[in-house]
């Protein structure tokens, strides 16, 4: 019924920088948090940026001042900058909506949370 597709991950040099997307698809009424997780091998999925249904951002410290999490709700889109990547951002990066479903007479669903595929993002000279 929801569909979430990431894009943008990839090979950078340290110092440089990725926009990642997620789009979600599907039967959607609306979507409040946004967010970006990452798992690097060996270790647990962390929170990097969260972006609330009213904008409002959350940014894990390692990130901060080099990542910035937007969205687009009319496109049901959200986008993180990275900007002065490091070796320790290398993951595989995934998204994570809180959404409600449309159902049948103009209901909603409760929220739930769904997330895309993964991305790699490998940082290396």
């Amino acid at each position: 019924q929801v569909q979430l597709v990431e894009s943008g991950g990839g090979l950078v040099q340290p110092g440089g920088s990725l926009r990642l997307s997620c789009e979600a698809s599907g039967s959607i009424f609306s979507i409040s948090a946004m967010a970006w997780y990452r798992q690097a091998p060996g270790k647990q999925r962390e929170l990097v940026a969260s972006i609330s249904g009213v904008s409002r951002t959350n940014y894990a410290d390692s990130v901060k001042g080099r990542f910035t999490i937007s969205r687009d709700n009319a496109k049901n889109t959200v986008y993180p900058q990275m900007n002065n990547l490091e070796h320790e951002d290398t993951a595989v990066y995934y998204c994570n909506f809180n959404i409600r479903l449309e159902l049948a007479f103009g209901l909603a669903s409760n929220f739930k949370d769904y997330w895309g595929q993964g991305t790699q993002v490998t940082v290396s000279s």
